[in-house]
């Protein structure tokens, strides 16, 4: 519980927790049923370094964590479990968006330390960040010279602190140990008056007026869109991927009416990618560009969120899931076990994808200690089977049981997880792995134990039979990684 919660924000945290199995479906998307290969060599060359990564950090932050609210949402007029608007202030809609947008003067993350979490994530084995740099409610964590809507301006207490600028100052943290380097940002800005223009009241989540009938906002809503990201590609250092949110900011011809969220949209929402990324890719050549859920050109991969498809995709792609139950900072959130976490990323990686864990930063700009437990496990298993993560690709059969598959990208090298019970964390005593097309096995060993693995030849491929034995003795915990070498 933090200092001087009024007894609004105390019903807004209970109610908060109570909602937020909601929130983990808030932004669910289905993703784009096509896949454009990009054409330029550059962005395939950076492409195949990401899919090297495996694992990565997202962090949703921004004023909404003062009151454990779901990000963005609650100033959405839409009717749905996560856009509830709860306390005094929810009384009425404008009422509470006032309130909502009087946050920025509250906002004083004063524990603000990215090196801190740069040490933690890299323990954990984590290769690349992604930050919301502007999430949907418009404020931006960043120093836009577009709008006062933003943590650095006067109006914000935490901008008197030499940090203020927390995108440069996490970009430049992370970027010190080679981390890749993500821009979120959010298409549609709900605080813009070029995008819910006060004329009209907000319907949903979408643009108020109808472009087509009034051309002279939209164009400003594109240059305020256009030179807020040209902000980013030419402030920031080195970005490789403009992950961009909000996909019901699309051109008209893109809808899927098949998909029930997009079947709201009913305006011509084109923000002229082409010249948004000609921009950005002129400042940050071979930059990774995710318009997620808009198929075409510009969604270099997919973005399954909160979930793990069930067998492998032909074209590179990211599961993105929340460490605890929503995306943005709850007060005694639930987070996932590291076991779980574990498991997680050893499904994806068998079946070619990559994971970005979620962790929302609190009010005062720190993670909650449960994240850094949780990051610390983690770290501890990876350091011993990281190998058989890490610059790894998918091979059959990927999965079967508890049992998964990866597959060395440039050696001839299968390494297979064997993933403890959930409940019992019980192992097998034996294994018994299917290597098809795979002859001539050399060696065969436990990542991370001395003792030596006694296997055979079976009709699919081998059996190892002292299993459960080695991975005791040598203490591991969680998963092991069976290691075959082959001609």
């Amino acid at each position: 519980m933090h200092k001087n919660i009024t007894p609004f924000k105390l019903i807004a945290l209970l109610s908060a927790f109570l909602l937020n199995g909601f929130w983990a479906a808030a932004q669910v998307h289905d993703i784009s049923k096509k896949y454009h290969k990009p054409t330029d060599a550059a962005v395939l060359k950076k492409l195949d370094q990401w899919q090297d990564l495996k694992f990565g950090l997202f962090m949703h932050w921004g004023t909404y964590s003062q009151w454990g609210v779901v990000e963005s949402w609650s100033i959405c007029p839409e009717d749905e479990g996560w856009t509830q608007r709860k306390g005094p202030y929810g009384a009425t809609y404008n009422g509470y968006v006032k309130a909502y947008e009087n946050l920025q003067t509250t906002f004083n993350p004063a524990k603000f330390d990215p090196d801190k979490w740069v040490k933690a994530a890299e323990h954990a084995g984590m290769k690349y960040v992604v930050f919301t740099t502007k999430h949907h409610d418009g404020f931006a964590m960043f120093d836009t010279k577009q709008s006062d809507y933003k943590i650095t301006d006067a109006k914000t207490p935490f901008s008197t602190n030499p940090k203020a600028n927390v995108t440069k100052e996490i970009f430049s943290a992370f970027k010190k140990k080679d981390f890749m380097i993500g821009a979120y940002f959010s298409k549609p800005d709900w605080h813009s008056k070029d995008y819910w223009w006060p004329y009209f009241p907000p319907k949903d989540r979408n643009v108020n007026y109808d472009p087509a009938k009034h051309p002279e906002n939209w164009n400003k809503f594109k240059d305020f869109t256009y030179n807020q990201i040209q902000e980013l590609m030419t402030g920031y250092g080195p970005v490789d991927i403009l992950w961009l949110d909000g996909g019901w900011v699309r051109p008209k011809a893109t809808i899927d009416t098949a998909v029930e969220w997009q079947r709201t949209i009913q305006f011509d929402q084109d923000i002229d990618m082409p010249k948004i990324v000609g921009m950005a890719r002129k400042n940050q050549p071979g930059l990774i560009v995710v318009d997620r859920t808009v198929p075409g050109e510009f969604e270099n991969y997919t973005t399954p969120e909160q979930e793990v498809p069930e067998k492998p995709l032909s074209y590179p792609w990211e599961s993105c899931i929340t460490m605890g139950n929503s995306w943005s900072y709850v007060p005694g959130d639930h987070y996932k076990s590291a076991h779980d976490i574990i498991g997680l990323l050893v499904k994806i990686v068998s079946r070619g994808g990559n994971l970005l864990m979620n962790i929302g930063p609190g009010p005062d700009g720190d993670w909650d200690p449960e994240a850094y437990k949780r990051l610390d496990a983690i770290g501890n298993w990876i350091t011993i089977n990281g190998e058989g993560i890490y610059n790894s690709r998918a091979v059959a059969p990927y999965g079967n049981g508890n049992v998964y598959y990866t597959k060395s990208k440039d050696k001839q090298i299968v390494y297979i997880y064997v993933l403890a019970n959930d409940k019992t964390k019980a192992i097998p005593a034996e294994v018994n792995i299917d290597l098809p097309g795979i002859n001539g096995v050399k060696k065969v060993t436990l990542l991370g134990a001395k003792q030596s693995l006694k296997w055979k030849k079976s009709a699919t491929g081998i059996t190892v039979a002292n299993y459960a034995t080695a991975y005791n003795k040598a203490g591991l915990l969680e998963a092991g990684c069976i290691k075959i070498e082959y001609k």
